[in-house]
């Protein structure tokens, strides 16, 4: 599957992903679209998924008819991804076109 990491999302994630082609949309010279030309972009060089932090895209971006699945992680530091790797993997590996799916990356738990 090919997936495409917005801005904001941490590349340390594409080395769970070893059975993907990753790449960047800064890799890709795209940090400067907004969302609907990233999605018409990343479609038209067959990305399947889109990888991003932005959880108002939703309520931004209609799917009705796009090839194109996002999966939307709720949060973008490192420490808090990392212990939820499965469940990411398992979101993009599920996802299909024209969907949103998110996981819910919770705060630290805090010790007292």
């Amino acid at each position: 599957m090919r997936i495409l990491f917005d801005q904001g999302t941490p590349v340390a994630i594409g080395d769970a992903l070893q059975n993907h082609s990753v790449r960047t949309a800064n890799a890709q010279g795209w940090s400067t679209l907004t969302n609907g030309e990233l999605f018409r972009v990343a479609e038209q060089a067959g990305f399947e998924v889109l990888l991003t932090t932005d959880t108002s895209l939703p309520h931004q971006q209609n799917m009705r008819g796009r090839k194109l699945a996002v999966v939307i992680l709720t949060k973008n530091r490192w420490a808090l991804i990392q212990p939820r790797m499965g469940e990411i993997a398992a979101a993009i590996n599920s996802a299909k076109p024209g969907t949103y799916s998110v996981v819910d990356i919770p705060d630290a738990e805090r010790s007292f």
